[in-house]
């Protein structure tokens, strides 16, 4: 159902009229008459803020999440009876009384489901294989609930509008196929070894693959064909070691054996263009123009990605965890954030305790929550560049599991219900 809040209306204290000489009293009350009058049609045309709630029909232990253009509940697993997963249409502007069903499709009755999102007129789901715990992607028509397929492996999408499984998470050697979109049917594997591989292209648009065998060769794979473009030994001599990579816009990252430093190598030649004494690499991102990394210590160091030359360094304890543009978002200790320069690292502005929201899309605002003494939940958007937080609202009876795709969020109430609210911005 769909719940309209209005603000509080309070009586406002009462005028105590100034003795006057008896001649202007007349004219005193026709003006405050017309001041009465202009004051009742000034609040009478002025809209009163609402709060617009729409409840959404999932059981307290079920998994609700938002998409682009749905919110799709995922029954939990259960021993007997029927389980499903069903999509309902995202209300308007204006709310509605409930969100309106759009279909539903069986699903069994064991299995848990990690992540669900839209795709170019599909909905995948990824969850744990029954039989021996192999992640799975599941495709559905977005438009029908009709199930097209099931694959192993997590899907990516390809800069030429093909899909990518990446089936990488076991014990032993994985693969990455390409599958037809609309029917799963295999078109071409590559083996991969233990460990993720990692991926070139722009945000979402896979081109290239990139890995490394434990024998040290350094490979790059078309997303499109399958052909290996480049390969480079990174270990002299017959010995095999495991290493590490990661793929920052042009650059590969290697993390050598004893994770003792940082290699760089440039696409599409795979030319070896620095190594960096920054040990005990966990992962880089771009920041500004420099390169963040962050140690298996939590600690951030700044690189240059011309040289690998390190900008600054910060031991700790405060921790990366975003980036926008050129400024940074650290966490410290007890989830207080802060912003600071990527060029110098210097704090620029302290945010507060907050709890981050999950986002629909990488590069929108960033939302945080936190709880009152008296069990509301305080939302806000955490804005890097101003440095500051606004307030966007402060909602009774939740208690979290949010997520956002301002102007709306979703999120668990007390009562273990969900419900989808509209933020005023």
């Amino acid at each position: 159902m769909s719940i309209i809040e209005l603000g509080e209306v309070r009586d406002e204290p009462e005028s105590r009229a100034t003795a006057r000489r008896p001649r202007a009293a007349g004219r005193r009350l026709r003006s405050a008459a017309v001041l009465l009058l202009a004051l009742v049609t000034l609040a009478s045309a002025t809209p009163v803020r609402q709060r617009i709630v729409t409840s959404v029909p999932a059981s307290p232990g079920a998994s609700v999440y938002l998409t682009e253009d749905a919110i799709v509940v995922v029954d939990t697993s259960t021993p007997i009876g029927d389980r499903y997963l069903t999509a309902y249409g995202r209300p308007g502007p204006r709310g509605g009384d409930s969100v309106r069903r759009r279909w539903r499709a069986p699903l069994e009755r064991s299995g848990d489901f990690l992540a669900v999102w839209g795709d170019r007129g599909m909905l995948l789901a990824v969850g744990a294989s029954t039989a021996n715990g192999v992640l799975e992607t599941t495709a559905f028509d977005a438009g029908t609930g009709q199930r097209r397929w099931r694959q192993p492996g997590i899907a990516r999408r390809t800069a030429d509008g093909g899909l990518l499984l990446a089936n990488d998470l076991g014990d032993g050697p994985g693969t990455v196929s390409r599958v037809v979109p609309d029917t799963g049917r295999v078109l071409w594997s590559v083996p991969i070894p233990s460990g993720s591989p990692d991926y070139h292209g722009p945000a979402g648009q896979v081109d290239q693959i990139v890995f490394v065998q434990p024998t040290g060769e350094l490979q790059v794979y078309d997303a499109g064909s399958g052909d290996l473009l480049r390969s480079v030994d990174t270990l002299p001599g017959a010995r095999s070691a495991f290493q590490r990579v990661q793929v920052v816009d042009d650059l590969v990252l290697l993390v050598p054996p004893g994770s003792t430093g940082l290699v760089a190598f440039r696409l599409p030649g795979l030319d070896r263009v620095w190594t960096s004494s920054v040990p005990l690499v966990a992962w880089a991102v771009p920041c500004a123009d420099l390169l963040c990394t962050v140690q298996q210590t939590g600690a951030i160091q700044t690189i240059d990605p011309a040289t690998g030359a390190v900008r600054w360094s910060d031991p700790g304890p405060d921790t990366l965890v975003d980036v926008r543009r050129d400024m940074l978002l650290v966490a410290a200790p007890e989830q207080r954030y802060a912003v600071r320069d990527a060029q110098t690292g210097r704090e620029r502005a302290e945010l507060g305790r907050w709890q981050l929201v999950d986002q629909l899309r990488r590069d929108d605002p960033l939302v945080g929550v936190r709880p009152t003494p008296d069990g509301r939940l305080v939302v806000a958007e955490l804005d890097l560049t101003a440095g500051r937080t606004r307030i966007l609202d402060v909602l009774p009876g939740v208690v979290g599991g949010c997520q956002a795709a301002l102007p709306v969020l979703l999120c668990r109430r007390l009562d273990g219900s969900t419900a989808l609210w509209r933020l005023p911005r």
